[in-house]
């Protein structure tokens, strides 16, 4: 894991000139910064339940887990001071952190975490729901989780934002999330959904306090908007910068850009199901197609992110220097179209039995560089006779499309860490009934026996080889086609101090920040 800060000289003067009157606020500010914290963001809040909300709250700092991580994806503790399994790995125990308090004042008990739990649980398509849980129980000041069969990482996922710890008061009578009351050293002062939300310093938050009182975050759509905010001083923190605007506001705006490699890959989810795409011939031929290092280059502008294999460096346990990488080898990618019994028709598009090779790709504007990345590969495509139409709608569509079977292509950004041992998003992805945003259509039983043997903790000393032959099968099969590793970005106002974004991505570390003096 690596960030670098980097300042850049002068100001945009266009943008000064439109939002001069916001750029003298920020100059007072600095002078005396009681404001609050001003964080923008392309994500709006569509839903308050953990297990849909994209860990909002977490990354706010409002509401905890059970167990936290590092930047290196070693666990530490959260709401639980610590943990232990029983010999037979079928009982784990969580102990709380005495004195703990929810934000309406009530005392965090080892009865509302069970029950917080118990909800989380029942969300399909959540890591929790996947592991082998007979019961989760208190037990005076600690929480017992009883297992059907023992799961090596049920820490780690408890880690994931979608078993984060709400207060009874949260709930309504149906167990459906009505408000957010977290533990977390920020409280929820208001809350307007989709777009902005306020927070305040807990007072009775037992560890350091906040030197930043009070966070405003806002949800802006466009990544323009969202520039000449961060140029003018409309925000303090900006995140979901597109490529063009973060070089151009590295040389052009008096700004800091804080940057970390993510354990994150823009791929191409492929439906191996479909009468065309499900011949691999057809799949390794698309991953030939693309120009990944001139598509990073130019589009990215950063070389290094050009994807060599599913995992990034980032992952260092899964990621494999042995393994033959994906390159850029059109006459190759013609030669297994031709294979799989395609050929140029009159107008240069492939045909194959009277059908012309006609696919559609889905992705979505909320990261930015997926439009572009989009249209590049359409370009690509296009070189080898692939009519791609490529469709820019709401994220959610990817999963609706693999849902209902209507998804032929989809280009999105996936983090493999979110849940901090990867084997855990793994497993769900590429399972045998694949998931909303892994395989489609495909199963490996080999792949899957391997997963289960890792979750499964009784092969510790075969867990390198595990990892091997998993990127192996990955990197062979191409249930997804990997396209770029991720280096995410935030600019900073100077008037702030002490940004390290975390490559998990769980919290935005609000808590570390401080006004410039």
């Amino acid at each position: 894991m690596a960030w670098r800060k980097m300042r850049a000289a002068g100001a945009s003067a266009a943008a000064v000139l439109m939002m001069a009157g916001c750029a003298g606020e920020g100059a007072k500010d600095n002078q005396e910064p009681r404001q609050p914290l001003k964080v923008v963001g392309q994500f709006e809040l569509h839903s308050l339940d953990p297990s849909t909300s994209g860990g909002f709250f977490t990354r706010l700092q409002v509401a905890e887990t059970l167990v936290d991580a590092d930047p290196q994806s070693v666990l530490q503790p959260g709401l639980a001071t610590s943990w232990d399994t029983s010999p037979d790995g079928l009982t784990w125990g969580f102990r709380l952190r005495p004195g703990a308090h929810f934000h309406d004042g009530t005392p965090v008990t080892a009865s509302s975490v069970a029950a917080a739990l118990d909800t989380a649980r029942g969300k399909a398509g959540t890591p929790l729901s996947e592991v082998p849980v007979r019961a989760i129980t208190a037990d005076g000041q600690a929480v017992k989780v009883a297992l059907a069969r023992p799961f090596a990482p049920l820490a780690a996922v408890l880690a994931h934002t979608s078993t984060q710890i709400l207060a009874p008061s949260s709930y309504t009578a149906d167990r459906k999330v009505a408000e957010i009351v977290g533990s977390g050293p920020y409280r929820i002062k208001r809350l307007e959904q989709p777009a902005n939300i306020e927070l305040a310093a807990f007072e009775q938050w037992q560890g350091k306090k906040p030197a930043i009182t009070e966070v405003k975050y806002q949800a802006v759509g466009r990544s323009e908007s969202r520039a000449l905010m961060a140029e003018s001083g409309q925000s303090d923190v900006t995140f979901g910068m597109d490529p063009t605007s973060l070089q151009r506001l590295k040389q052009a705006g008096k700004v800091d850009i804080a940057d970390v490699t993510l354990p994150r890959t823009i791929l191409l989810k492929v439906n191996a199901g479909h009468e065309i795409l499900g011949d691999v011939r057809v799949r390794r031929a698309l991953s030939m197609a693309l120009d990944r290092e001139s598509m990073a280059t130019a589009l990215l502008r950063d070389p290094e992110m050009a994807a060599t294999q599913l995992f990034p460096p980032s992952l260092p346990q899964w990621h494999q220097k042995s393994t033959t990488a994906l390159t850029h080898d059109p006459s190759g990618a013609r030669e297994l179209l031709a294979r799989a019994g395609w050929s140029p028709g009159r107008d240069g598009t492939l045909e194959r039995n009277g059908r012309k090779f006609t696919v559609t790709l889905r992705t979505f504007p909320d990261r930015p560089e997926l439009p572009i990345l989009a249209t590049a590969i359409q370009a690509k495509l296009k070189e080898l006779g692939i009519a791609l139409q490529v469709k820019i709608g709401n994220s959610s569509e990817i999963p609706a499309g693999h849902q209902d079977g209507s998804l032929e292509l989809g280009l999105y950004a996936r983090n493999y860490a979110l849940v901090p041992d990867a084997l855990v998003t793994l497993a769900d992805d590429f399972g045998p009934d694949g998931a909303d945003y892994g395989a489609m259509g495909w199963n490996s039983p080999a792949l899957t026996s391997t997963l289960n043997t890792m979750a499964s903790g009784t092969d510790t000393d075969g867990a390198a080889e595990g990892r091997r032959q998993v990127t192996e099968i990955l990197q062979s099969e191409l249930p997804v086609i990997p396209v770029a590793w991720y280096r995410q970005s935030a600019v900073v106002s100077q008037r702030v101090d002490g940004l390290v974004l975390d490559p998990l991505e769980r919290s935005w570390r609000l808590t570390d920040l401080t006004w410039t003096k």
